[in-house]
């Protein structure tokens, strides 16, 4: 058990100091000595969460975190993961949307969700940054996900979050699907001021709240107040 706990406290800090083969090193020889996909998503997501406030405290710059994220998506790509995501035989639990509003170019928390909620079978739809409103309508309509998630970490993401949940409004489909906001920056007030269903500060509370919704009887778009 002590073994286990230092090996997961190197895979975290190793991704806080953003040192890429020790990081595939260690989540290698995790996954070979039995560690869960999720489980190691977890400590990854821990490791991103320093990464980002040492980005917000101005040690790391903006690089710094685009190399966080390139990290993460090698951690992806090793064999346990991806054979992982495709081991699901009954198909996905439900439809996912995703993206990060516009005026806001981050995607590393969105990409970490997008990890996470795959590895718990969901199907994800992935609209980038800069994302307006009205592709979030269209690509709705495309697609009839069950959840739409909107991700930022800019102040300012507050408002373009709003718009698009305004613009579901407008076009008589709030009621129809469930959504949700993700970013350091939001609270229970926010969330709000936004009308969005729910927000999640942590990506593995962002999951669990999805999982929840798509398990529960009520996936429409009312809020659960």
């Amino acid at each position: 058990m002590k073994y286990l706990k230092k090996t997961e406290d190197k895979i975290v800090k190793s991704i806080e100091q953003l040192e890429e083969d020790a990081v595939l090193k260690l989540a290698n020889d995790a996954l070979e000595a039995g560690m869960e996909p999720l489980y190691l998503l977890k400590l990854m997501a821990e490791g991103m969460t320093r990464v980002g406030k040492l980005y917000e405290s101005r040690d790391y710059f903006i690089a710094d975190l685009i190399m966080a994220g390139l990290i993460y998506k090698d951690v992806l790509r090793l064999d346990h993961m991806t054979r992982h995501f495709h081991s699901n035989p009954e198909g996905t639990i439900g439809k996912i949307m995703i993206g990060t509003v516009k005026g806001d170019i981050h995607d590393i928390g969105k990409d970490i969700l997008r990890g996470m909620l795959e590895v718990n079978g969901f199907e994800v739809i992935d609209l980038g940054v800069d994302v307006p409103k009205e592709l979030f309508i269209q690509k709705y309509e495309e697609h009839k996900p069950d959840i739409i998630g909107l991700s930022g970490i800019l102040t300012n993401s507050i408002d373009s979050m709003k718009e698009v949940i305004e613009a579901f409004i407008g076009t008589g489909r709030r009621n129809e699907v469930k959504l949700i906001v993700g970013g350091n920056h939001l609270t229970e007030g926010a969330c709000n001021f936004i009308g969005a269903d729910c927000f999640a500060k942590d990506v593995s509370d962002g999951v669990e709240i999805c999982k929840k919704w798509i398990s529960g009887s009520n996936r429409k778009g009312e809020r659960n107040d």
